[in-house]
């Protein structure tokens, strides 16, 4: 998906909403695990509920690596069920992957262009790591109208032990990941992880970066403001996708949990369709 498409869908749908599955058998409602694939059979209804409210989906991988051969086939079915049903969507594997040149080849292809039955190809976009510098990263690169989401600022409480961190000339780690990387892509194909909680430091971050989207995690249950984000991180193409995961997939934990995601899902892009109408 190129830069344009996604604007183009941020203004129709009037959203800049990312669904997070984060999908943990555990917490899935009961019902559901008498299905001979409880994960896939959950995402489909949360899929279906929730689609018409953002413009991107989220999974993290870690949820489905963590069920084995299992979890990856609910994961293909998921990413295949969105491409052949909402095309629209962009498609975000969170796998925060970063390592040396061969194995970031490796980890490319298989987010990028893992088989599916319907052809339909892997994800947009792959969230990746920036400390082991530019080898590790350029592989995820070289796919046509792929992104890379780097991580800049997180919304983590860890963050402080290192990307706050500044050099002799007062530059912080997550500055230097900054520049540094727009030496490697545009702004047409690298996004940067910006974490909900960061509050003003929005306001640093774009005067960095002012064209490039963000993916912006925390907000809902980790505590970030969707207003502050707006506020300082909303560049003239809107530039955001705000994620949120538990308040929404796990809104409800009966039968009807899907419509309970949706009312979540319609509640958050209704506020956004203000900020978007005030700020563009």
């Amino acid at each position: 998906m190129t830069k344009q498409q996604l604007v183009e869908n941020i203004q129709r749908k009037q959203s800049f909403l990312c669904v997070g599955l984060d999908t943990d058998i555990k917490k899935i409602p009961p019902h559901l695990l008498q299905d001979e694939d409880p994960v896939f059979a959950f995402n489909r209804a949360i899929i279906d509920a929730t689609q018409a409210y953002c413009v991107a989906y989220k999974p993290n991988l870690a949820f489905y690596e963590s069920l084995g051969v299992k979890g990856h086939i609910a994961l293909e079915k998921t990413v295949e069920y969105i491409r052949l049903n909402y095309p629209d969507q962009f498609i975000i594997a969170d796998a925060k992957r970063g390592d040396i040149g061969n194995t970031s080849e490796m980890y490319a292809r298989a987010v990028f262009s893992f088989p599916l039955s319907g052809g339909t190809g892997g994800a947009d976009a792959v969230t990746v790591a920036p400390y082991m510098g530019e080898d590790s990263v350029t592989p995820f690169l070289v796919y046509p109208e792929k992104w890379v989401i780097l991580l800049a600022l997180t919304s983590n409480k860890g963050s402080h032990d290192f990307q706050l961190t500044a050099d002799s000339n007062g530059e912080r780690l997550f500055e230097k990941v900054l520049r540094k990387s727009q030496e490697w892509a545009s702004d047409e194909q690298m996004m940067y992880v910006v974490g909900a909680t960061q509050g003003k430091l929005f306001e640093n971050i774009r005067r960095i970066v002012p064209n490039h989207f963000l993916l912006v995690p925390g907000v809902g249950v980790q505590g970030g403001s969707l207003e502050e984000v707006a506020r300082y991180g909303m560049n003239a193409q809107c530039g955001l996708l705000v994620n949120s995961s538990r308040q929404i997939i796990y809104a409800g934990n009966t039968e009807k949990f899907a419509e309970a995601a949706a009312r979540e899902a319609k509640k958050v892009q209704q506020e956004m369709a203000v900020y978007l109408t005030r700020n563009l």
